[in-house]
């Protein structure tokens, strides 16, 4: 099989299309889309963002250190990309996608009530690399939408929750699962 060779460039995907929250005080409670995120380290609970800088969301951010990162779902695809390609500094986005904040447990920055799992994060270091500042942060704790949590077992099953990813500048559904981790060396059973 051929391949063409380009110059480097950002092509790792999918990535989850996220919706960051921030602001300190209900008057300035913001979102802003962000496809560029990820765990970085388990313990401590750590995570980041990568925000540009001409983005108002991140003069919030780097004023309040913290932001909460709420995963999305397909039923909020419209309500993501409308937060993504609008500014705060013009628009009210609440108002506008329909989305509702829900005050912080450990941080001033809102949650998404729609979302079917929020983050509450504290920024620890602020990378500037270029394009975009990386915001590396300590999670404070994970908010899930009860919805999702199996009454009998007490599983969260985030599964179902239908969650939203962006790939090459498009919003695609997760297909259904190919097998859960350990699959491909879990022994069988035998009868």
């Amino acid at each position: 099989m051929a391949k063409v060779t380009w110059k480097g460039g950002t092509m790792i995907n999918p990535l989850p299309a996220l919706l960051v929250t921030c602001g300190a005080t209900p008057e300035e409670w913001n979102m802003l889309t962000v496809a560029w995120a990820g765990t970085i380290c388990t313990n401590p609970p750590m995570c980041y963002i990568s925000v540009r800088p001409e983005r108002h969301s991140h003069a919030l951010i780097e004023r309040n250190m913290e932001f909460t990162i709420n995963l999305t779902t397909e039923e909020m695809a419209r309500a993501t990309d409308w937060a993504g390609v609008r500014s705060g500094r013009e628009y009210n986005k609440w108002k506008e996608t329909g989305l509702t904040p829900l005050p912080g447990e450990m941080v001033k920055s809102p949650a998404i009530e729609q979302s079917p799992l929020s983050i509450e994060c504290r920024v620890k270091e602020i990378m500037r690399l270029g394009s975009h500042d990386m915001m590396l942060a300590d999670v404070l704790c994970v908010r899930a939408d009860e919805r999702y949590i199996d009454p009998v077992t007490g599983k969260f099953e985030l599964e179902k929750a239908r969650l939203l990813a962006y790939s090459h500048g498009q919003y695609h559904g997760l297909t259904p699962s190919l097998g859960h981790f350990g699959f491909s060396v879990r022994k069988k059973k035998s009868r």
